[in-house]
């Protein structure tokens, strides 16, 4: 993965948690792991290991709705965006288009039936037909994605 630059208002949300975990933390091998997050963070700049410890910090802040009640919508849209350049954030996108490709083929077809099902915690499969066609949808933890199709 190649270094991921962060605007000015994602470096500001990002090194603020950074430093509020640090200033948490009593294990060193952490504390080392978030010291050099920091560091980098504050040259503007992410990639190896710094950008997987950003990658884990924005995910919980994000899903948590820490970092959208702590820095308002600006700052959680300003870490989104830059969780999205980080490979979870771009895996995520690209599953999300992915369904949205093939919900397309239902576009201008007769809805015969939907439901959604909760297949574990935090799970559900969002099923749909439409003239002959059967699509089903999972979402979860891991994001959005084709469960089935059917003709």
């Amino acid at each position: 993965m190649s270094a991921v630059r962060l605007s000015d208002e994602a470096r500001e949300v990002a090194l603020a948690e950074a430093q509020a975990v640090l200033a948490m933390v009593q294990d060193e091998g952490r504390r080392d792991r978030l010291a050099a997050l920091v560091a980098d963070v504050d040259e503007g700049e992410v990639e190896g290991a710094s950008a997987d410890a950003l990658e884990e910090l924005l995910e919980l802040g994000l899903a948590t709705g820490r970092l959208r009640a702590l820095y308002g919508p600006g700052g959680e849209q300003a870490a989104l965006l830059a969780f999205r350049k980080l490979p979870r954030g771009a895996e995520l996108a690209a599953g999300a288009r992915e369904v949205t490709e093939a919900l397309q083929a239902l576009e201008g077809k007769q809805i015969d039936s939907v439901s959604l099902a909760n297949v574990g915690p935090g799970a559900y499969v969002l099923s749909l037909g439409a003239d002959g066609l059967d699509l089903s949808i999972r979402v979860d933890r891991q994001g959005a994605r084709i469960h089935s199709v059917g003709i």
